[in-house]
């Protein structure tokens, strides 16, 4: 392995005590968070100097794939087209933390498929309590201090010392027999940084995305679905409810909160007269949380009129897709 400090391609490793997380992670929003892939992303993308948001035209075409919402992530072909950012499959063939910190050196970075287990980042959800697939993408790698840097949920974290074998499967934690993780190569050789034709490239795939949105009103499926479920879910603990509502509500909410964003990015750089759609969208977020509330109460015992709250979230999606799709075309 190289001795050289590590460092990418125009992104030297961030400072975890002075990183200062993309506005779409600050604590005034509905969803802090969305998932793991499309949070480190994020972070990523904003570090490299990018605004995610550009790229953020899949959310019109999410839908309810029974039981649960899109689990929605960047499209890769959207992140080559809208910024030149190239990611393959890594094939692997020696250690994992191998392979990462020589990409590192190379200017590249990677996802990298691990066990939230280790991660501090998830303290007091499954650090050292549960054993979870998530991702991240490392920014250091310091295998001779056990130290490594990540891009996870909301921001960019640090972990050292046995966090460090288990994310590796190093020392007490090597495992012969286990499933090499998925790793992909973040290629940043062809990034445009400045490009005069971002906000058309981005108009093009709200056009593409609007197109393959879902011929029907998804909250109507999500929504038939929760009340179907409601019986079995009065009789679940709370672990199984925050797994259910994770992959129904919460992917619902963010989801609808980050194309709100989105089209409010649209209304600033491309042109104005969508607002009203960015509201709905934000609408939708936050019938999503109160949908969240509410099945909460159906745990613990309590009955709840699902009725109203999901209306006025079918509503606020009709009126939302109409509008952006009388304006862009699909």
């Amino acid at each position: 392995m190289r001795p050289t400090a590590p460092t990418t391609h125009g992104l030297p490793a961030p400072d975890v005590e002075d990183y200062r997380p993309h506005p779409l992670h600050l604590l005034d929003r509905d969803w802090t968070e969305t998932n793991c892939s499309v949070d480190a992303w994020i972070e990523v993308l904003h570090t490299l100097g990018l605004e995610p948001l550009a790229a953020a035209a899949f959310t019109l075409s999410a839908d309810f794939e029974d039981p649960h919402w899109s689990l929605f992530k960047f499209p890769l072909a959207d992140l080559r087209f809208v910024f030149g950012v190239e990611v393959s499959e890594l094939h692997l063939w020696r250690p994992v933390v191998e392979h990462v910190r020589e990409q590192l050196d190379l200017g590249r970075l990677c996802t990298v498929e691990v066990d939230a287990c280790y991660l501090p980042s998830t303290r007091g959800l499954s650090y050292r309590l549960l054993h979870m697939k998530t991702t991240i993408v490392p920014g250091l790698v310091d295998p001779v201090r056990r130290r490594l840097g990540y891009f996870h949920g909301d921001g960019y974290h640090q972990l050292t010392d046995d966090d460090f074998d288990g994310i590796f499967r190093l020392g007490a934690h090597h495992d012969p027999s286990a499933i090499p993780p998925y790793v992909e190569l973040i290629r940043l050789d062809r990034v445009r940084r400045t490009d005069p034709e971002l906000v058309d490239r981005a108009v093009a795939l709200t056009r593409s995305h609007l197109a393959r949105r879902p011929p029907d009103n998804p909250i109507t499926r999500l929504g038939d679905r929760l009340v179907g479920d409601t019986p079995w879910l009065s009789g679940q603990d709370l672990d199984t409810f925050h797994r259910y509502s994770f992959g129904t509500c919460r992917q619902c909410g963010s989801n609808a909160e980050l194309a709100a964003a989105f089209i409010g990015w649209l209304n600033r750089h491309d042109r104005p007269g969508t607002e009203s759609a960015a509201e709905d969208l934000a609408q939708v977020s936050a019938g999503a949380k109160a949908l969240q509330f509410a099945l909460a109460r159906v745990v613990r015992g309590r009955e709840v009129d699902l009725t109203t709250i999901l209306s006025a979230m079918e509503r606020h999606w009709a009126d939302a897709m109409t509008t952006l799709a009388d304006r862009y075309g699909a």
